[in-house]
């Protein structure tokens, strides 16, 4: 029976494909190394290449990481080359590398304090204003802290739905808004008001936890949850 080229298969069996719309681990291990090989021969798919390397390991990633590029290169793995021998070992080895490392811890921001902390030394010395997101997960690690906005002297327009797209995006469920005042002056005007209240609306339609907006200036900061206006 001809054997179909992966470029032959249904779209969402491909590998690349299959880990773009299911995630990395949907895959199999034969699957993961296809994507690193991209090829295998003209009688061979790079999955069925794979399947039958791993077969000669026992299925066992440990043992692959353990043959050398003559082994991977010899006349048993028809289509292995030694670029695509040491992809698969530099990635063997990368693993080996992973689980030696601890994981990174993620900056808490469960407070205005350390909210503020954490974004003084980004925002003291500017000029103009600019608003801040702090994506977070449940335990108020931070994901990711992005700029969302930069207008003028005495404000900057933010769009709420930006906000929520990034929060969605990068799979956070609590988030803290920050901008600076460059008057120095931490009272917040009517627009941050409205701003606030918006956020905190549509926080609560995506089920996602508002914690706080803080406004930094140079020395000091107001908290809309520390004032009970959130």
């Amino acid at each position: 029976m001809e054997t179909l080229s992966i470029t032959q298969w249904a779209e969402e069996d491909r590998p690349r494909e299959k880990m773009m719309s299911l995630g990395a681990a949907a895959l199999s291990n034969a699957e993961l190394l296809a994507i690193l090989i991209g090829s295998g021969s003209p009688g061979e798919s790079a999955v069925e290449l794979m399947k039958r390397v791993l077969n000669d390991c026992n299925n066992n990633l440990n043992t692959l990481g353990k043959m050398s590029i003559n082994e991977l290169t010899s006349s048993r793995y028809r289509g292995l080359g030694p670029a695509k021998a040491v992809t698969i070992l530099a990635a063997c080895e990368l693993g080996k590398r992973r689980q030696l490392e601890k994981a990174e811890e993620r900056p808490r921001m469960d407070s205005a304090d350390a909210i503020y902390e954490y974004m003084h030394p980004r925002m003291q010395d500017l000029a103009m204003e600019q608003a801040w997101a702090l994506l977070l997960n449940q335990n108020f690690g931070l994901i990711r802290a992005m700029q969302i906005s930069q207008g003028g002297i005495s404000g900057t327009a933010v769009d709420v739905r930006v906000v929520l797209k990034e929060a969605l995006l990068n799979n956070a469920t609590v988030i803290a808004l920050c901008h600076n005042h460059p008057s120095n002056n931490t009272t917040p005007s009517g627009d941050d008001n409205r701003l606030t209240q918006r956020l905190q609306k549509a926080c609560e339609t995506m089920s996602i936890y508002l914690l706080d907006h803080v406004i930094v200036t140079d020395g000091k900061y107001y908290s809309y949850r520390e004032n009970g206006k959130i």
